[in-house]
């Protein structure tokens, strides 16, 4: 009999902090003042927060709790889709953590911090081979902010020329935040439905080019988990009308060292290191998202720029038709460490190796779920394959209720309802990190949820039932949220 991971024991409840407090309470002991005591100025003050007075041990009990509800990459698999959740090796998390990187001041004169500017200068390097690419900056903050980056360079290309155009072409099949960063800059997304295979049609983006379109902004692989067999052909349509192709690099991890992108058209690529390369995603931040870029767009990356003068490395800040500094400092330095580290210890081949096998465990999950689930596309697909729950429909069974069921059998769910261009999509991405025996467990999973949806959907409804929390009214979570604390 198949075990899985999902199992229940003793969770405790944990109440707010303010709730535990009590006057009096002291977790630490402040130095001594050196200087004089002040007061805040009238009308400052206001009704602002009353900290909780708490012990060391209330602390510490606290977040020691908070912390047994937590999943995360290191308890168990992830398959969200559009999103790499793979394993971070943890020796580099110890490159991260050496003293001459972590305590270093972001202030530090470039005499002082030679190390850092070396590996970011290098980490350029390998990035740029790694793509094809010609030049690369590590400012971006996440993948958002190197689209971002990407729309303001394409922009600034056009203001040099005094030739400024208004529009971008995004496909269905894109990444959300796509036309959101077109339209930071000032460009009107021109939305361009994918044919029926899943990918684009050269004659489809030849129809709506034309001389104010600044370019299209395609993501290859798409969110189909699908490779743009016609991006050559595509990118070849926008350059002759002038204009530019950017790549969304979020789902590098299905090419990594095996696709060049620069040979497939690409002007712009941004990558995301907290997927791809490994580094941790943070919860929201800091995640890490370098810009690359052809020879012709080299000028417009953001300063300062690590360049090598005199034998030492510099911040050169002397690059007229730049298109400036994007965050205060330079890049996520941890996150850059962990992603140098990550390059070095896997090399050449083995990083080809991970994308090869990315695919080969995606591919796996599609041929044994399909049948149980709708595939909409029954093709090879690259690291992730989108399902639906058109089958479990006439069960009154949806998308949602199979997620939450997923949490009971001890699974993170995987992206659901996404892509749009798929009803009830269940998008699955295992990523090369996971062995045949979970990524077994996981199908097995799977099929006995479609199991239960035939023969009992109403213990689906209900689901999770075995989770610190049952199932949410999300519809008034999003009304009334409740912001206490």
């Amino acid at each position: 009999m198949t075990e899985f991971p999902g199992a229940t024991g003793l969770v405790q409840n944990e109440p707010l902090l303010w709730e535990q407090g009590r006057k009096g309470r002291c977790g630490f002991s402040l130095p001594r003042r050196d200087v004089e005591r002040s007061t805040v100025p009238e009308g400052l003050a206001g009704d602002g927060p009353d900290f909780p007075d708490l012990s060391e041990v209330d602390v510490v009990r606290h977040y020691t709790r908070l912390s047994q509800w937590n999943f995360s990459v290191d308890t168990g698999m992830y398959p969200l889709g559009s999103c790499t959740m793979k394993y971070n090796p943890k020796t580099n998390e110890r490159q991260a953590a050496a003293p001459g990187f972590a305590n270093a001041h972001p202030l530090l004169p470039a005499a002082l911090c030679q190390g850092g500017l070396e590996l970011m200068a290098a980490l350029e390097c390998l990035l740029a081979e790694i793509t094809g690419m010609d030049a690369v900056t590590l400012q971006p903050g996440a993948g958002a902010h190197g689209e971002l980056t990407g729309m303001l360079i394409f922009h600034a290309y056009y203001q040099h020329r005094g030739k400024p155009r208004s529009k971008i072409i995004v496909p269905d099949t894109a990444h959300g935040t796509n036309p959101a960063s077109a339209a930071l800059c000032g460009y009107a997304a021109v939305p361009v439905a994918s044919s029926a295979r899943g990918v684009l049609a050269p004659e489809t983006v030849a129809a709506v080019m034309d001389e104010d379109t600044a370019g299209i902004m395609v993501t290859n692989p798409n969110t189909l988990g699908l490779f743009e067999e016609n991006i050559k052909a595509v990118a070849d349509i926008v350059h002759a009308r002038g204009g530019l192709v950017y790549g969304d690099g979020a789902n590098m991890n299905a090419v990594m060292g095996l696709v060049n992108m620069a040979e497939i058209g690409i002007d712009v690529l941004h990558l995301n290191l907290h997927k791809t390369f490994s580094t941790p995603h943070g919860g929201g931040g800091p995640g890490a998202g370098p810009v690359c870029v052809r020879r012709h767009l080299e000028p417009f990356l953001p300063v300062p720029r690590v360049r090598m003068a005199g034998g030492t490395y510099e911040l050169s800040e002397d690059h007229p038709l730049s298109i400036g500094k994007l965050q205060a400092f330079w890049g996520n330095m941890g996150n850059l460490i962990r992603a140098y580290s990550y390059i070095l210890s896997l090399g050449a081949e083995n990083l080809k190796r991970a994308s090869e096998l990315a695919v080969l465990n995606a591919n796996y999950i599609k041929e044994r779920l399909k049948g149980t689930f709708h595939l909409p596309h029954d093709r090879p697909c690259m690291h992730e394959c989108v399902f639906s729950d058109k089958l479990q429909q006439a069960h009154k069974v949806t998308t949602l209720d199979v997620a939450k069921r997923l949490m009971d059998y001890g699974f993170h769910p995987p992206t659901i309802y996404f892509p749009l261009v798929v009803h009830g999509a269940i998008m699955i991405e295992p990523t090369e990190t996971e062995s045949k025996q979970t990524l077994d467990l996981f199908i097995e999973t799977m099929q006995a949820i479609a199991a239960e949806a035939r023969e009992t959907p109403d213990s689906l409804r209900q689901a999770p039932t075995r989770c610190k929390r049952r199932r949410l009214d999300e519809t008034a979570a999003a009304r009334k949220p409740c912001l206490r604390g």
